[in-house]
């Protein structure tokens, strides 16, 4: 068996391997990187071809598709959109082509990386094979991400179903979706098909998009039901069928009652798997659950000379968290720093319209840790933004929650351009800035920013219009 050696083996080609890979190599070091499934020399994982870029393209097609049944508040003609699904499967597909040469394997050879397909098994602590070749190496890192979680509903098994993985792959639009999970994925699949024409069912057993504030929440949920999407939440799928070949029912129980829908293709977005399975972990001393491979806050496993990073740590699952971990991972390996993750202000957001953005703490949790006396909430509506009703977004507010010496807290947005907005509010968190430099900000003039502004100089209001300041200010003027 032929045998390679090197100094680091990364396993996965998705956002978090791709980023180990490109940036170790580029340092100097020898790298060998594995993925089960190339296709058609494009690596990419996840994110590329069932992820991010497909959904924001199909988003994006339907977001065009609603603007056309939107143009009366500007004094234009609205038109019933005539959408060609297979021309909008192809625009998606076309995105994907046009990001994808980043991640082909003749971009990752020519930087110097060995790129081999296959199935990585661990045969030894420091020892793996793949495809009939051995690989020893000085270091490994795991990042084989995560697959959809599909859950133990009765009938799932006999039904033909999309998940993430496949409904991209789909170019005939859909009579009746109907979707089990109401978190990111769920949401945005449901509105994207909604708006291009589809019947859309939207099933989930608590509230949808429940990690996020419920307040800035109801406002998407409200946008869903406008756009047609059926909302069904509290409700517990208990078995799904066929009525006949073409048919998909779904039996779900809401508020004591019993209901059954029926529709032409069904969508199970019910969270994600971190993918450990497989890879002969137990030979190499390394520690997993089926929540992820167990790793400490420098991402190394139980076996010290391997890493997880991404997904498959079980951790927040987001690229742009693959790709922080990345950096956490090359700087230890490759500088020997003892970098550690610190997940307090990952951002997220569910690209919705209007887009739901969050980071740090909501209020309910802050309330929990800190009490309710100790925080501020500062918020600030979008139709007092002048940029906003402009363009007739209106539709949203801000939600900042602070202590009360300024120190941010978490931040909610909800509104159009939510995920745009939420940056700086990351980077004052990260660096330890307090409203003070929100508030001192200056913004330009007519931007959806300036609601950030707003809501920071609400923190100094009740000082600058109370009655103790308006003593100091009437004593002063009373100066010659």
């Amino acid at each position: 068996m032929p045998e390679i050696k090197t100094d680091i083996c990364v396993i996965g080609a998705g956002a978090a391997g791709l980023s180990v890979a490109a940036g170790a190599v580029q340092m100097g070091a020898k790298v060998v990187l594995i993925e089960k499934n190339i296709r058609g020399g494009i690596m990419g994982g996840d994110c590329l071809h069932a992820g991010c870029v497909p959904s924001k393209a199909l988003l994006a097609a339907a977001k065009h598709a609603y603007g056309l049944s939107q143009g009366d508040k500007f004094g234009i003609a609205s038109v019933k959109p005539q959408v060609d699904f297979a021309k909008t499967h192809a625009h998606v597909q076309g995105v994907i082509s046009e990001i994808a040469p980043v991640d082909s394997v003749e971009r990752f050879e020519e930087l110097g990386v060995k790129v081999i397909e296959g199935v990585a098994n661990f045969t030894a602590p420091r020892e793996l094979e793949v495809a009939d070749t051995k690989i020893h190496a000085k270091f490994f890192v795991i990042a084989t991400g995560s697959a959809p979680a599909i859950p133990p509903i009765p009938g799932l098994e006999g039904v033909s179903y999309f998940t993430n993985e496949t409904i991209f792959d789909n170019d005939a639009l859909p009579r009746h979706l109907i979707i089990i999970g109401g978190g990111p994925i769920g949401a945005e699949m449901a509105q994207a098909h909604a708006r291009l024409g589809t019947e859309v069912t939207l099933i989930e057993g608590a509230q949808i998009l429940g990690r996020d504030d419920p307040e800035l929440v109801d406002l998407v949920r409200q946008s869903l039901t406008r756009d047609g999407v059926r909302v069904a939440e509290g409700a517990m799928v208990s078995r799904v069928g066929t009525n006949e070949p073409s048919e998909i029912t779904v039996e779900f129980e809401q508020i004591g009652k019993q209901h059954t829908i029926a529709g032409s293709h069904l969508l199970i977005a019910a969270g994600r798997a971190p993918t450990v399975d497989g890879l002969g972990l137990n030979a190499a001393g390394i520690a997993f659950t089926n929540k992820g491979v167990t790793v400490d806050t420098r991402l190394r496993t139980t076996n010290k000379r391997v890493y997880a990073i991404g997904d498959v740590t079980g951790g927040p699952q987001f690229t742009h968290v693959a790709g922080y971990h990345a950096g956490v991972a090359i700087r230890n390996i490759l500088y020997r720093m003892p970098a550690k993750v610190d997940h307090a202000h990952v951002p997220h957001v569910t690209y919705t319209d209007p887009e739901l953005a969050h980071v740090g703490l909501t209020q309910s949790a802050a309330e929990i840790r800190f009490g309710k006396n100790k925080i501020r909430v500062l918020q600030w509506p979008y139709a007092e933004n002048d940029r906003a009703q402009a363009e007739r977004k209106t539709d949203g507010f801000i939600k900042a929650i602070v202590k009360p010496n300024g120190v941010v807290l978490g931040v909610s947005i909800v509104g159009a351009e939510a995920g745009e907005l939420i940056q700086p509010w990351v980077l004052a968190m990260s660096a330890g800035l307090k409203v003070a430099a929100f508030a001192g900000m200056i913004a330009p003039y007519p931007t959806l920013g300036e609601i950030s502004k707003r809501a920071a100089g609400a923190f100094y209001t009740p000082f600058l219009f109370g009655a103790r300041n308006r003593f100091i200010v009437k004593s002063l003027l009373k100066l010659p």
